[in-house]
């Protein structure tokens, strides 16, 4: 067994690799175990957005909102490559909200995040009224959808923003050990002892304290590996965990132009059609209470949710009641659904539970502290991470001050992305401008890392389709733990999107053989 680190975390989904790379900043000794692959789960299932949550102002999460329109501007900082300035336009609907409602609740929008006596200076634009009957958005909605509203929020690569964030805490010193599931945990004094396997090989680790940042399957880890001594807080009953199945799904481009769209559906919930991968568009989410027991939601782990017809169907109507030409079935070109891990409020209706976190922290006297995070959202994940190693601050009372707001993750050193994108094309004319841009949005600065001295197109190794080459690939098994095909197609990349099925299965093949073994710890 090794030496004890100060801190364990479970969960390589965004929470955990913001609180390894937050806690390592901070000069703790931190190791990170997740039983697939880094933002395997939920954290690669969202809806690629960096935002408030207007709708989340009917709730009177006002603290919440706060916090998550604050971050935007935090993310374009630290992240530029990974996250981007977005208008949203919203057609209005007089049955369902006045306008002068919705106007007021764009006004909030606009400057919750600013009365923040820490938020970082706004540079996204106001929101504004939209004649939707003129360019550039004519002839694409229903003529009865004549007047709506502009605002503005963040798109990002949830999964890059995750990995980004997890090689960041590496470079710190974090222990990052991916297909590592913790099998069993129990406290010895002052220190836990850890079961954890890895490909079927059981080793022991010891850490001063653990963080269950396991996402969907926080209340399974919870019961099963780290039983508890004392009563949980809030009175008899064990926080737990709602979870929420979305589903999103792809289709060809459906409208020219960078802004997405919120449509307000006849049953009072949003959707959101988002442009993505420059050709394609997204459209997402659905929102469907699951029940299920602990025990099937750790073999759901085998068994990833899907979009199901249902719901494939209620996207493709939901746009067609706003778009003349609207999706259909047979046009989805890839769909993806996860489960939200959402702190159990008691709400029955999904789109009412909160996206807020609670903390559930178990600390005997004399003993090693256990914290267990229920909830949060993409948005918030570096201030859930600050808040987290506040509640763990008593037994590390040496531990350094917040610093994530400021520090670029890994490949955002860059002030201006067509600036670097420039200079790419100077240092690789030979290489086509589509895949350089392409890149540059995969991996900011490093793009260069990433080529190295390569002149042109045959020096980048075999060609698997869709953008992807063989020398971004040994990248992604060097560098960000990748280990199968999926973790590259789809996690890594979208390059999954643009390749043919024969293609797919081909790189599949092909990765096998050429990465047989389990990979290695990255490398920085």
């Amino acid at each position: 067994m090794d030496r004890p680190c100060d801190l364990l975390i479970i969960g390589g989904g965004i929470n955990g690799a913001a609180i390894a790379r937050d806690a390592a900043g901070r000069g703790l000794s931190v190791c990170l175990v997740e039983q697939g692959d880094i933002a395997g789960a939920t954290s690669s299932a969202s809806s690629k957005m960096i935002h408030g949550g207007l709708r989340y102002l009917e709730h009177y999460e006002f603290r919440l909102v706060a916090e998550a329109l604050a971050e935007r501007e935090v993310m374009l900082k630290i992240a530029p490559h990974l996250a981007r300035p977005l208008a949203i336009v919203m057609p209005h609907v007089k049955r369902q909200r006045p306008a002068w409602m919705i106007r007021l609740g764009l006004l909030l929008y606009d400057n919750l995040g600013r009365l923040r006596h820490d938020a970082p200076r706004t540079t996204l634009p106001a929101s504004s009224t939209v004649d939707l009957r003129r360019a550039p958005f004519a002839g694409l909605l229903h003529a009865v959808h004549g007047k709506g509203f502009v605002y503005s929020d963040v798109i990002d690569d949830d999964a890059r923003l995750t990995l980004a964030t997890a090689r960041s805490a590496a470079g710190l010193g974090a222990v990052i050990r991916t297909r590592t599931r913790c099998l069993a945990a129990h406290r010895d004094g002052t220190c836990w002892r850890i079961q954890l396997e890895h490909h079927g090989q059981r080793s022991e680790a010891a850490a001063r304290a653990v963080v269950n940042a396991a996402g969907p399957w926080v209340s399974a880890v919870l019961a099963a590996c780290l039983p508890q001594r004392q009563p949980p807080q809030h009175g008899s009953h064990r926080p737990a965990v709602q979870l929420i199945k979305g589903s999103h799904i792809v289709v060809p481009r459906l409208y020219a132009g960078d802004h997405g769209w919120l449509l307000q559906n006849d049953d009072h919930r949003v959707v959101f059609v988002l442009p993505f991968e420059e050709d394609y568009s997204l459209i997402g989410t659905t929102e469907i209470k699951l029940e299920r027991s602990d025990a099937d939601t750790v073999a759901a782990l085998d068994a990833p949710p899907t979009a199901s017809a249902g719901e494939i169907d209620y996207l493709c109507r939901a746009v067609g009641r706003f778009f003349r030409q609207a999706p259909q079935p047979a046009d989805v070109v890839w769909s993806y659904a996860g489960l939200r891990p959402l702190f159990d409020d008691g709400h029955g209706d999904p789109a009412a539970v909160t996206r807020d976190y609670t903390f559930l922290l178990d600390a005997p006297p004399d003993a090693a502290p256990l914290l267990s995070i229920f909830g949060g959202k993409l948005t918030t994940h570096r201030r859930l991470a600050e808040a987290a190693l506040t509640r763990l601050a008593p037994w590390f009372p040496d531990m350094g001050r917040a610093w994530t707001a400021s520090q670029a993750l890994p490949g955002g050193e860059f002030a201006d992305f067509t600036q670097l994108l420039a200079e790419l094309r100077r240092s690789y004319p030979a290489l086509p401008a589509g895949l350089l841009q392409q890149l540059a949005r995969r991996h900011g600065s490093l793009t260069a890392a990433v080529l190295g001295t390569t002149c042109g197109p045959d020096e980048l190794g075999r060609d698997f389709g869709g953008g992807l080459f063989e020398r971004e690939v040994a990248w992604f098994v060097t560098h960000e733990w990748a280990q199968d095909a999926d973790d590259v197609l789809w996690r890594r990349s979208k390059a999954g999107l643009r390749m043919r099925p024969a293609e797919r299965a081909a790189f599949a093949a092909w990765f096998a053989e050429r990465y047989p073994a389990p990979g290695l710890e990255a490398k920085e």
